[in-house]
Formats: structure tokens, C-alpha cells, sequence
């Protein structure tokens, strides 16, 4: 749980614009969430893992084009790497990409 936590803190920190203000980057997420302009971290990271069961690797929260987005890694149960992208404003999956994580 530390792992993704830490990520997402770090997602948030590169954020910048699209929750523009001088507070800090949690505190703008979080205000987000709290005003519903943004969906939970948790309400995505259950999408994810109702499609792909696994070990969440890492969480991101990232500002692509003015849109929050949450990057979310996935160590599924068979080995597989995946990573899904979601809007945050509306929870829709944006990309899926994966691979073997077996090297």
C-alpha cells in the first residue's frame, strides 16, 4: 500500500495547471475529489482490479492536455504487467496497455 501511495503522491506533484492554485498539490487533488470534480483514487483502482485481479505496483495521478488522469499499474495474478489510464473527471478507461512481466 506504501508503494502506490508514494507514487501518487509523486503523480501529484507533477499535476501543475489543471488543479492550479498555491496549495499543495494533495491538497488540490484531494479538494477536487471532496468537490466532485474528480473521482477517488479508490473508486478507480477498484475498476482496475474488477477487470484485472492483481497487485497494484502503482498509482499516478498525472495532468495530460488539462485533464487529471490516473495511471494505474497491475501485477496481475498470471504474471501480466498492465497499465490503464482513466479519466478522473469521469472514471472512463482511456488506454490499456500490457505485457509479460516475466523476463
Amino acid at each position: 500500500m506504501r508503494v502506490w501511495m508514494a507514487c501518487l503522491l509523486a503523480g501529484l506533484a507533477a499535476c501543475g495547471p489543471a488543479l492550479a492554485s498555491d496549495e499543495r498539490d494533495h491538497d488540490r487533488a484531494r479538494r477536487a475529489v471532496e468537490e466532485g470534480r474528480m473521482l477517488p483514487l479508490r473508486d478507480i483502482m477498484a475498476r482496475a482490479q474488477a477487470t484485472y485481479p492483481g497487485q497494484v505496483v502503482e498509482a499516478e495521478l498525472e495532468d495530460e492536455k488539462q485533464t487529471p488522469v490516473y495511471e494505474i499499474k497491475i501485477v496481475t495474478d498470471s504474471g501480466r504487467v498492465v497499465k490503464l489510464r482513466y479519466d478522473a473527471r469521469t472514471g472512463e478507461l482511456l488506454t490499456t496497455s500490457e505485457r509479460n512481466g516475466r523476463r
